[in-house]
């Protein structure tokens, strides 16, 4: 076990980012401080050959102007609406970094930000904490944050978050990174196979913004409840796929009651290698890459359409402005904490 500290580059602003790296002999990660980002994953196939099955860049540059890879993503992940919410009649505007309409992922607050790091190298374990000011991109209250990756058996990343505010406010945190089970440079995940532990998603309008329903998968594309490609229908003809140039979209896990249970499962049937997701959250966000643009990320290669995608453990978007989801409001007597893994493994045939 150990977990070794390097260079991982300068910011823009010329502060010193560091990379650590926690290798077990079996399989070995690397995070960063720089926005408390998962860098790598390099977990062995079902021969026994090892690849990094994480998108991302090989210094911190890249994630300076990323499409989040890797980040941890808040104060309030994935999209508000109008940029706008209310808490006890006080209405709060937001940063709208989407298209001048919508509020993401909080205007990037965290994933922008060097965080602190403690290394407990006998646990195979980094914490991150970051404090934030309120009013920051418009979110009210001050916090602090943490976030904890443990690499335990033989390659399970645990993520644990723990926040708490002197104020009301909204907390939902997640991991942003795009997984390919072949390795991050071996094309397209449309071949790779996908089961998600929901009955029900939340259909969305043209700002990706949803809509308050909750929908049945059943008889259509979104049907992920036993294990198919995730291109067998991605292509399909259907007004929600259309609205997002593919799936992203909130799932509600099923018989969600805050304990740690499974959300999702994936296979890459070439390599063999695997990955369950669990969470104590009620909700993840498919997401299967369709804006990537081929940004030059790892060794120079191009991450392009498709060739990763996200599981996003998380609150369900815009639950501010939807009182029928599942609330995530906070104040100085509750304090927000949630635990995320990604098991990586590899089919035995």
């Amino acid at each position: 076990m150990s977990v070794i500290k390097q260079s991982f580059g300068t910011t823009g602003n010329g502060l010193p980012a560091s990379l650590y790296v926690i290798d077990n002999g079996k399989s070995q990660i690397s995070v960063t401080d720089y926005g408390a980002t998962l860098v790598s994953v390099v977990v062995p196939d079902r021969n026994g050959v090892m690849a990094d099955v994480a998108l991302g860049f090989d210094s911190v540059t890249g994630y300076e102007t990323s499409n989040y890879q890797g980040a941890t993503v808040g104060p309030y992940c994935n999209r508000i609406a109008g940029g706008k919410f209310s808490i006890d009649g006080a209405e709060y505007d937001l940063v709208r970094n989407e298209n001048g309409v919508t509020n993401l992922h909080s205007g990037g607050e965290l994933t922008r930000r060097l965080w602190t790091a403690e290394v407990f190298s006998e646990d195979d374990m980094i914490r991150f904490s970051i404090s934030r000011e309120d009013s920051v991109n418009g979110y009210p209250g001050n916090m602090d944050l943490s976030v904890t990756y443990k690499l335990a058996d033989s390659a399970t990343v645990i993520i644990t978050y723990g926040a708490s505010a002197d104020r009301k406010t909204f907390i939902n945190l997640t991991n942003h990174s795009y997984f390919n089970l072949g390795g991050f440079d071996s094309g397209s995940i449309e071949g790779t196979l996908l089961k998600i532990c929901a009955d029900r998603f939340t259909p969305v309008d043209e700002n990706s913004i949803p809509t308050g329903e909750l929908l049945d998968v059943a008889g259509t594309p979104f049907d992920f409840t036993s294990l198919h490609a995730i291109g067998e229908r991605i292509n399909d003809e259907n007004e929600q796929l259309a609205l997002t140039g593919g799936y992203d979209h909130n799932y509600a896990i099923r018989y969600w009651d805050g304990s740690f249970r499974e959300a999702a499962f994936a296979c890459d049937p070439v390599s063999g290698r695997t990955l369950t997701v669990l969470t104590t959250l009620p909700g993840v966000q498919f997401y299967a890459g369709n804006f990537l643009k081929g940004t030059p990320g790892k060794d120079g290669k191009p991450m392009t359409r498709r060739s990763g995608f996200c599981l996003e453990t998380q609150y369900y978007p815009d639950t501010p402005n939807h009182p029928d989801f599942p609330q995530c409001l906070y104040d100085e007597n509750k304090t927000y904490s949630s635990v995320t893994s990604f098991c990586f493994g590899h089919l035995t045939d």
